[in-house]
């Protein structure tokens, strides 16, 4: 649909008319309310009516019969002290013969509160989505919709849709005195009516058709239109997981979180997108069945471009119509935490596009981003930055964030893109950047947006998760904000994959000359509560899927790529594997097309699938490998030096449990390899990479080996184990003191 008018504009002397008259037909009347509706005039009453198109209009309450001013389309009565109180109808016939009949919207007072207002303008209001936007409203019996929008730049600002053939003349707005906040109360507008704002800036007069920032649903890309949404219904049944997460200490709990893309993950028979219903008995059924505990979505935060993977978004409030309804969506969610899977969500509050239908130059000037581009624009991203300092910016976002926690039973926020936010310099040349008031390259208002965006989703929704995507070295990211930190909950480490991936890719013959980027990790790796992500962002762009940045033949690509497995399940850290590399797809990943789900048909892809199963259930039963993943007495190097064999031993231990973890990063087996241990007695091979259940050549150590009372790498017993090709082991002591 092309929300555009065709009608052609009043036509009146204008040298005859009143100014307020001549505005409003030039649709550039800042107050409406001021000239429209019922007033009183000496005496009388007198009512005025804009219609534009109308043959003739009437007051249904009295039966009175308004008169044209001249040349126009405005309508007047005139009436007696007394003779019309209250909301009153009018009925008025087009040219076309149609009839029209409904409340006068401009005979009714002002719906939101001052109250509000004030918050909003401080930037302390924490649900501006409950004023802001469309929302279902009802004044004394008369039901409608309540729109408001914030464009304190505007000269005029009306709500347009197909209920007034997208005229802005029909529906202007009054703006509530310097809070740049506009309302209309229209009654009769009920939910699925499209709308949008048409905009009038006062200084350039330019005309704009926006999208509503606080929209809660859109008709379906290209188009991008709003969706008038009645307040939810939805039955929730997860009580259960709600309580539960609010008690749960996550810091000592596994956490293995599978990253998805809902528009590629698998298709429907017609090669379109599943809805959200059956995405998430499918995701269920098979997340569940390999042992995740999370599903993290890219943003489904709506947004006009599929290629875009959500990152630029347009409706902050709006799960996508992509995949159905945001009730569809409060399904998927329930269905998960029912299913005891919790949901995470990407959300991108560091950028937004510049679509002439969106955030960018809302009304007619900078409004969400800086008017400077060195301050306001993402040179790489082609996209806008928000503008942190701004009160009414601020709680655009913190109440965006809220409204998934709260409206979408969300378990926590991923956020996008931390790192640009955090640097006015970021990604910038020389000059084009400007630096803060302290003449340092730090984003002071994004920073504080960030601690009480942290402060606030804990306070109000404790057991969430908040979690940065943070590729620098910037300090106390996940320590609390009263310490000097962000307050995040977790961070990505983005220099352990980094290194990792880099280390992996080299050939085993060289890799004793990097050993060190591996076992740098342990010397920061408590200094941030870290998630470990082979993430969406390193199978794309030419980079190659995680399986063919490995080297070698095959055999050696997949025993490479179990053995990584093995370590990032082993390593201190949460856990997170995008979609597709959990069976080794062997393809970039396409957004456009669903996983290459036909090679599971193939041993060797089978058996990558069932390792990942498997380290999921040894990671989720054994407190050794999570109940530290954040404390330094979890981890223990039993030897970190063996770069010329490239093998690295350590323990993973809690109170209750002690792991032994042996990798071989060469295709060279080590027999009679000799490690130290704690304690004496038997040790059971609980987790072989390379058994032939997961397509390796099945060396090892024939499930279990007896501690010898030889002294060892500082250590009172030692085992003589077989170390496999490019392979993992994992040992389990069954004797006291375990």
């Amino acid at each position: 649909m092309t929300h555009t008018r065709t009608d052609t504009m009043d036509i009146a002397p204008a040298d005859t008319l009143p100014l307020d008259a001549r505005r409003l037909l030039e649709a550039r009347h800042h107050d409406p309310f001021a000239y429209l509706g019922r007033h009183r005039e000496n005496d009388g009453v007198l009512v005025r009516a804009y219609l534009p198109g109308a043959v003739s209009v009437r007051i249904v309450e009295n039966g009175a019969v308004m008169n044209r001013l001249a040349g126009t389309d405005i309508f007047e009565w005139r009436g007696k002290p007394g003779s019309l109180t209250g909301p009153y109808r009018l009925q008025w016939t087009a040219a076309s013969g149609h009839t029209h009949c409904g409340y006068d919207p401009y005979c009714l007072p002002p719906q939101l509160s001052d109250y509000d207002l004030h918050l909003f303008g401080e930037g302390r209001h924490r649900h501006a989505w409950r004023f802001l936007g469309a929302n279902p409203h009802e004044l004394d019996g008369i039901r409608g919709t309540l729109f408001a929008t914030w464009a304190p730049n505007a000269e005029r600002v009306s709500v347009v849709g197909d209920f007034n053939d997208w005229d802005g003349r029909r529906h202007p707005m009054r703006v509530r005195g310097d809070s740049g906040v506009w309302e209309l109360f229209l009654p009769g507008i009920e939910a699925g009516e499209l709308y949008k704002f048409e905009i009038r800036n006062r200084a350039s007069g330019a005309i704009l058709l926006k999208s509503d920032p606080y929209g809660k649903f859109f008709e379906l890309r290209p188009q991008t239109a709003a969706v008038v949404t009645d307040h939810s219904r939805f039955a929730w049944q997860d009580e259960e997981w709600m309580a539960q997460r609010r008690q749960d200490d996550w810091l000592h709990a596994p956490m293995s979180i599978y990253e998805v893309h809902l528009g590629s993950w698998q298709k429907d028979e017609g090669g379109g997108f599943l809805d959200y219903r059956e995405l998430a008995r499918r995701l269920v059924d098979y997340v569940g069945g390999l042992g995740f505990t999370h599903i993290e979505l890219l943003p489904i935060t709506e947004h006009p471009f599929d290629g875009s993977w959500g990152y630029q978004t347009t409706g902050y409030f709006a799960p996508t119509s992509r995949f159905g309804t945001p009730d569809d969506f409060r399904w998927f969610v329930d269905y998960c935490h029912r299913h005891g899977i919790g949901v995470l969500l990407d959300w991108a509050p560091g950028h937004f596009p510049k679509d002439a239908h969106g955030l960018a130059c809302f009304d007619g000037s900078a409004l969400y981003e800086h008017a400077d581009p060195r301050r306001g624009e993402h040179r790489d991203w082609g996209t806008l930055i928000f503008n942190y300092g701004r009160h009414e910016v601020k709680n655009f976002l913190i109440s965006s964030a809220l409204y998934w926690l709260e409206e979408f039973h969300i378990d926590g926020l991923r956020v996008d893109a931390v790192a640009s936010m955090l640097y006015l310099d970021y990604s910038r040349e020389p000059g084009d950047w400007t630096p803060n008031i302290h003449g340092g390259n730090e984003n002071l208002e994004a920073i504080a947006f960030l601690r009480e965006l942290n402060n606030l989703t804990h306070e109000l929704h404790p057991g969430t998760l908040m979690m940065a995507e943070e590729s620098t070295s910037w300090p106390m990211v996940s320590r609390p904000t009263w310490l000097g930190g962000l307050g995040f909950s977790m961070k990505w480490n983005m220099g352990w994959m980094n290194d990792t991936l880099a280390y992996m890719s080299k050939d085993p013959i060289h890799r004793h000359y990097h050993h060190d980027m591996l076992t740098f990790s342990q010397l920061y790796a408590y200094t941030e509560n870290f998630i470990l992500p082979f993430s969406h962002d390193e199978v794309v762009h030419g980079k190659r899927s995680l399986l063919n940045k490995m080297p070698g033949d095959e055999w050696q690509r997949f025993a490479n790529l179990r053995l990584l497995y093995t370590y990032l399940f082993t390593h201190p850290g949460k856990k997170l594997l995008f979609m597709g590399c959990e069976f080794a797809q062997g393809r970039e990943w396409d957004d456009s097309a669903p996983l290459d789900w036909h090679v599971l048909d193939y041993p060797l892809h089978r058996g990558v699938q069932q390792l990942v199963r498997d380290l999921n259930t040894l990671y989720g039963h054994s407190p050794a490998l999570y109940r530290y993943d954040f404390e330094a007495q979890g981890f223990e190097w039993i030897d970190c030096h063996d770069a010329a064999q490239s093998v690295l031993t350590f323990l993973r231990r809690c109170e209750d449990e002690t792991l032994v973890v042996a990798l071989n990063f060469t295709p060279v087996p080590r027999h009679q390899y000799r490690i130290g241990v704690p304690f004496p007695g038997v040790y059971e091979e609980i987790l072989n990479s390379d058994s032939t259940y997961y397509g390796g050549s099945n060396l090892g150590n024939a499930g279990r080996l007896e501690a010898e009372p030889l002294p060892w790498m500082g250590r009172p017993y030692s085992l003589n184990i077989t170390l496999p090709p490019l392979a993992g082991v994992i040992f389990r002591p069954t004797g006291k003191g375990n």
